[in-house]
């Protein structure tokens, strides 16, 4: 039987080569869930437990960076599944969508603390973010910069 990489051609005639699972890379990511959920539960710890799951791959991630001294320490079977679990991200809202409409009553009693939480929220994150843009983009470079005319 021949090699796959020989016998799969891309539509310009060009050989493909062998795209690794993505079951090993998603059982990976379990463990780091299942780890971070472990501490979390042990030590009786305020984070959700996925959250240190995340910052557990995090710095494996980092040090076999350091250790390969690669620009980038994330293996391409890692970068090929989580693309394909961001393709299909709105998915994973479902559950919390059923969960908010199991909930409706409290909504409903708590709408005024939550449409004011939201507004001042989004106001803030535009105030910042303009701020930032501000800061950072076009005009913000000191004034040495620019000729007697104020050109650049």
């Amino acid at each position: 039987m021949a090699n796959i990489a020989t016998t799969c051609r891309s539509a310009t005639g060009d050989a493909l080569t062998p795209t690794p699972p993505i079951l090993p890379v998603l059982a990976l990511l379990l463990v780091f869930q299942l780890a971070g959920e472990a501490l979390s539960h042990a030590f009786a710890l305020p984070v959700p437990g996925p959250v240190i799951g995340m910052l557990g791959l995090l710095l494996a991630l980092i040090v076999r960076g350091w250790r390969k001294g690669a620009a980038s320490a994330v293996p391409p079977a890692l970068e090929r599944a989580t693309q394909a679990l961001l393709g299909h991200l709105s998915l994973l809202f479902v559950p919390a969508g059923v969960g908010v409409t199991t909930h409706l009553a409290l909504l409903a009693e708590e709408a005024v603390p939550i449409a004011a939480a939201l507004l001042i929220s989004t106001l803030a994150a535009i105030a910042v973010g303009g701020l930032l843009m501000a800061s950072v983009g076009p005009g913000s470079r000191p004034e040495e910069d620019q000729d007697e005319e104020g050109r650049r």
